[in-house]
């Protein structure tokens, strides 16, 4: 899934995009996009970051991303990624401190691409 990053057409869809810049949600999201990418934020509590259109959950943007990377709690991952699985949904990215064993082992069950160790902005090259 890294060679996805040398693609800026790659679409991203954030999950847990904040608006509050102490928060990796904004830092992802503000990293990203400064690098060009085509970043999508997801959270149910946002209708706009940094003046891009929020969407309340995944399946509310109508496209799929190419990757869908999530900076929420394990848990709150976990459920949402058991969701996306059965919607189709392939190319799984957590940053660190959203992943769990539990979540790593549904992907694995369902054949599923996954990242659990890296930081995708580390990863992200573009500018």
């Amino acid at each position: 899934m890294i060679e996805l990053l040398e693609d800026k057409n790659t679409s991203i869809a954030l999950i847990g995009a904040s608006n509050d810049p102490s928060k990796y949600g904004n830092k992802i999201f503000i990293d990203l996009t400064n690098k060009g990418f085509h970043v999508i934020p997801v959270n149910k509590k946002e209708d706009f970051i940094q003046n891009t259109k929020c969407y309340k959950s995944v399946e509310d943007i109508g496209v799929k991303p190419d990757i869908l990377n999530f900076v929420v709690p394990p848990q709150i991952g976990y459920e949402m990624t058991k969701d996306l699985i059965t919607l189709g949904f392939n190319n799984f990215w957590y940053q660190p401190g959203a992943e769990s064993e539990s979540t790593s082992l549904l992907l694995k069950e369902n054949n599923k691409d996954y990242i659990d160790d890296k930081c995708i902005m580390v990863e992200a090259k573009f500018n």
